[in-house]
């Protein structure tokens, strides 16, 4: 696997009208293109699909902090899930989770000058999942989450720390598992296949234009260099595959 020398965590601080607010979002890809480049993974005929969990439309947390911004790009299809969290203060309310999501919003599409939230969907340890970025939780809107595999993958990110050690919420784990069977069992995908997707970036593990073989359930270091979303969550992820492959209803 072709490699680029190791790309520091780039941790800044969120906005300061939140004490404690850390937003630590690296290995986002905002190539231009990239809606053109190939995703390379084969879906098997579409048999186990899951049910859609509820889902929190992003009005609930947007508020009036909206940025203008292009128009959405989209892939074909939904071929992999990275799972992200957003290194952020764990000790939140859960009704305080719309609040964190548009301060992260606003850390990004404001004082970073994204085009929008970098992740498709969020998670609260309450196990509430909410639509992130922009263009429709049905669709294969391409994010900005993982360098060089933002095309035919959605990102979610869990809200709050996950080091080593640290406790993940099953609901919080059961609610990932849910947005993953459903996105993929749209394209008949397995959460625990292997699927080989196409780099768009050279800051990504791999070379532009090259091929990644990832779980369809993986973690943001499998594709770039950083330790998101943490060792704690990381090693949850074959349960979260597990628990997805349930709701397909594929054990």
């Amino acid at each position: 696997m072709p490699r680029r020398a190791r790309v520091a965590l780039a941790c800044v601080p969120g906005l300061v009208a939140v004490a404690g607010l850390v937003l630590c979002a690296v290995g986002i890809d905002r190539t231009a293109g990239d809606a053109e480049r190939p995703v390379v993974a084969r879906a098997a005929a579409v048999g186990h699909k899951a049910a859609k969990p509820p889902i929190v439309p992003r009005e609930r947390w947007l508020g009036d902090a909206s940025y203008t911004r292009p128009p959405t790009r989209y892939a074909d299809r939904v071929s992999a899930v990275f799972v992200h969290h957003t290194d952020s203060p764990n000790g939140y309310d859960c009704a305080d989770a719309p609040r964190i999501i548009q301060y992260l919003y606003t850390g990004q599409a404001g004082v970073r000058h994204w085009d929008d939230i970098g992740y498709n969907f969020l998670v609260d340890r309450c196990g509430t999942i909410y639509e992130g970025r922009a263009g429709g939780a049905d669709r294969a809107v391409v994010g900005a989450h993982t360098q060089g595999f933002n095309v035919g993958t959605t990102g979610i990110a869990a809200l709050g720390t996950f080091t080593s050690g640290v406790p993940v919420p099953k609901a919080m784990t059961d609610a990932i598992a849910a947005v993953a069977a459903w996105k993929l069992g749209l394209t008949g995908i397995d959460p625990r296949a292997t699927v080989r997707l196409v780099s768009t970036n050279s800051l990504s593990k791999y070379r532009a234009g090259t091929r990644g073989t990832f779980t369809a359930v993986s973690g943001h270091t499998d594709g770039y260099w950083t330790a998101c979303p943490g060792a704690a969550l990381m090693a949850r992820l074959p349960e979260i595959r597990q628990h997805a492959a349930r709701l397909q209803g594929r054990l």
